[in-house]
């Protein structure tokens, strides 16, 4: 039997923790397969895309810069990566290549796996941010949310041009908002690169929420962000990002190598040991 090959690919993307994630798996089904990184430029993609057609992998992930060009390179794209506008993975089938997006069930996966019962009873949540990952979060509480989605920005044209492009529950507004919205508000997400590199936000005041709201970051480095560790000391629940990294991982893996895998304790402590605190 011949082993099953996955990838992840990007440029640069030596600072993947893909091949760790699935490399775990991979020992711990016992399957005879491999999943590497790939450093793939811009250019050299319409190639790449010709090795996949004959047949050199299963399939594999997409990474940055590459999430929105593959579109054009796939045979096929599904609704839900065209809705959310980027492409994570790909499955290849009859030498043909599958493009999806499995942002939203690792966003999905990680809150219910870490704050049981989450969206039970859930009315308003805040999205902060209007960018590429803010699509994916807006798709899966539009699943989950009874009320309203809230999206601030600090540019608001870019909030409304989202929530327009999307459709559902949402509104858009400026960052000014927050202070309005907050005390009926059980969920706040921060999908922007604010909390990187100890960034912080100046006009969030979260003693504005209710005393259950929820607090998420999709930023997983630093693990805790200023953010959640604010949050944290107001005593609100709090979620970090790792776990929507382990958890959109999963359905990749189930695609090529045929076994749903599980996001458990000791994968997530492998991955958070390469963080840096």
């Amino acid at each position: 039997m011949l082993t099953i090959k996955a990838f992840v690919i990007g440029h640069p993307i030596a600072h993947s923790r893909s091949p760790l994630i699935h490399g775990t798996w991979l020992a711990e089904h016992g399957i005879d397969g491999s999943y590497e990184a790939i450093d793939v430029a811009p250019a050299d993609l319409p190639g790449f895309f010709q090795r996949l057609r004959k047949g050199e992998f299963a399939g594999g992930n997409v990474t940055i810069p590459h999430k929105e060009a593959v579109f054009a390179l796939c045979d096929s794209v599904d609704d839900l990566a065209r809705t959310i506008g980027a492409v994570n993975t790909l499955v290849v089938r009859d030498s043909k290549v599958h493009g999806t997006n499995t942002d939203y069930l690792g966003f999905l996966g990680n809150l219910d796996a870490n704050a049981p019962g989450w969206s039970d009873g859930l009315e308003d949540a805040i999205v902060i941010g209007a960018g590429g990952a803010a699509r994916a979060v807006l798709v899966a509480l539009k699943r989950r949310v009874r009320g309203k989605v809230h999206v601030l920005n600090r540019t608001l044209a870019n909030a409304q041009a989202l929530v327009e492009d999307i459709g559902g529950p949402f509104e858009a507004h400026g960052f000014d908002a927050f202070a309005d919205l907050a005390p009926r508000t059980g969920l706040v997400v921060n999908t922007s690169s604010i909390g990187m590199h100890g960034t912080r936000f100046d006009w969030l005041d979260l003693g504005l929420l209710p005393p259950t709201a929820l607090v998420t970051d999709i930023v997983y480095t630093p693990l805790e962000t200023p953010l959640l560790a604010d949050a944290r000391a107001r005593g609100l629940k709090t979620v970090d990002g790792l776990g929507m990294l382990l958890h959109q991982a999963v359905p990749g893996f189930a695609a090529w190598f045929g076994v749903q895998p599980v996001v458990t304790p000791d994968l997530r402590a492998r991955i958070e040991a390469t963080l840096d605190h």
